[in-house]
């Protein structure tokens, strides 16, 4: 299994156990070093979903009470694990990243630090499983996702606005 992506890079590679197992790893490494509880820690995103061919990153939502109280012994914490806080803007969120070495250039990992099932966290939580219990619903995402590729190879923004429709159409079959 070969993880990483350059920035703005998009390449999907064959579904594989082990991105399950490295998501193991990294959360037994979180829990040791960031004190926070088990269930606090998911793995999301498309190597989450069984025979889902994805991008090769590891896609890690974090839980928090509150996300304006995330202090710096917490971010040093993640960092201990390899990760480091991007200046990426959110709602609702802070993203971090694990990098393949100290250039930079090359991510393996992304947490998504959220507050612990608010919306956000609920809905990422719900397309993982939705995807991994409806079997059309997967291979249509999928459909989505290679047609992007026919057309272009890089373009992270642009590539998650193409997906956009048919996510919020998944969250809206949210009821909870």
């Amino acid at each position: 299994m070969q993880l990483g992506l350059k920035n703005d890079e998009i390449k999907l590679e064959s579904y594989t156990p082990e991105w399950k197992d490295e998501f193991i790893k990294i959360k037994k490494e979180l829990m040791k070093y960031t004190k926070l509880e088990d269930y606090r820690i998911e793995h999301i995103g498309s190597t989450a979903i069984k025979g889902m061919s994805a991008k090769p990153l590891i896609d890690i939502v974090v839980g928090v009470d509150d996300l304006q109280k995330v202090d710096k012994p917490l971010l040093k914490s993640f960092s201990k694990v390899g990760f480091l806080r991007l200046k990426v803007e959110r709602p609702g969120g802070i993203v971090l990243a694990k990098f393949t070495d100290d250039t930079y250039k090359e991510k393996t990992h992304f947490i998504h630090l959220v507050e612990y099932q608010n919306e956000l966290w609920n809905n990422l939580i719900f397309f993982r499983d939705h995807l991994n219990s409806n079997e059309d619903a997967s291979k249509q995402y999928l459909e989505i996702k290679l047609e992007y590729l026919k057309a272009s190879s890089t373009g992270v923004s642009e590539y998650t606005d193409f997906k956009e429709v048919f996510v919020k159409e998944i969250f809206a079959k949210r009821t909870d």
